[in-house]
């Protein structure tokens, strides 16, 4: 098939793999699976502490959680701004 549309003059595709792409999106793949982790973590941490503390020591270790989770929340936002950067860069080749 491939022969005869050459001959008859049919335009084709050349596809190439690009491995940054795909290593992109595995490490992707596996900031996904790391989040639904923390997500899990981050519910069991928080049952625990109000099962276990006073409310005073409660909100003091809520109030660190909060703040790693800020952090967490800014480092996604730039994953995203990198995903959109590369993309983009990648859809002009």
């Amino acid at each position: 098939v491939f022969a005869k549309a050459r001959i008859f003059g049919e335009p084709f595709k050349v596809l190439r793999e690009d491995k940054t792409l795909v290593e992109y999106y595995t490490k992707l793949s596996s900031f996904h699976s790391q989040y639904r982790m923390i997500g899990n973590n981050y519910n069991q941490v928080v049952k625990e502490l109000r099962c276990h503390f006073s409310e005073k020591k409660a909100m003091a270790l809520l109030y660190k959680l909060e703040n790693c989770t800020r952090e967490l929340v800014s480092l996604t936002r730039e994953i995203v701004e990198l995903t959109h950067k590369f993309e983009e860069r990648w859809s002009q080749r």
